[in-house]
């Protein structure tokens, strides 16, 4: 498939993903992508406790945060966020850095929710820190995601994946998935 069709651009945030390699392309061995990310970018501290995340730089500088160590990557430089481990990354460099994440195993829902964010933002349906105005988008993508608040942020967790299940349930998952979700 054309890298064009796989790329996807969140405006607010000013960076974009290209998947190289999806779950169903891999059999749920690995999901591949690359990112672009802006200046002053990132995710902030969270964990996963079914897929690891392979950080590969290949232009700029991006910090990796794995537990209480802070990586500065450059090109040609690695680090793995490990299952249950707290990580975040981010891009305080001052130009656009671009670095390859790869999960293993693949998470679809991973895939999904990037998507479907990013597609969010494109039509101004998410706040200026990006995300969803939408609280019920907002917990489901969260929940496929299969992303996990560390410390006392946990105590959030049950709200989200409460709010998930709402949003299941008033078909806010089959809406945004038919909408967003291209591959």
């Amino acid at each position: 498939m054309d890298s064009d069709l796989r790329r996807i651009y969140n405006p607010i945030q000013k960076d974009s993903v290209v998947f190289l390699k999806t779950s169903a392309e891999t059999g749920g061995e690995y999901t591949l992508v690359e990112v672009e990310l802006a200046d002053g970018g990132g995710v902030g501290l969270h964990y996963h406790k079914t897929y690891s995340e392979k950080f590969d730089c290949l232009e700029g500088e991006v910090q990796i945060v794995l537990g209480k160590q802070v990586y500065t990557l450059a090109p040609g430089q690695a680090a793995t966020a490990e299952i249950n481990i707290n990580h975040l990354f981010r891009n305080r460099s001052g130009k656009p850095c671009k670095f390859r994440v790869e999960l293993r195993p693949a998470s679809k829902g991973f895939e999904q929710s990037l998507q479907i964010g990013y597609g969010l933002a494109g039509d101004g349906l998410c706040d200026k820190k990006g995300l969803p105005k939408d609280k019920l988008a907002l917990a489901w993508l969260f929940d496929i995601s299969e992303s996990n608040l560390p410390g006392w942020m946990s105590v959030f967790e049950f709200i989200l994946r409460r709010q998930a299940k709402k949003a299941r349930a008033k078909g806010v998952d089959q809406q945004l998935t038919a909408k967003y979700v291209r591959f």
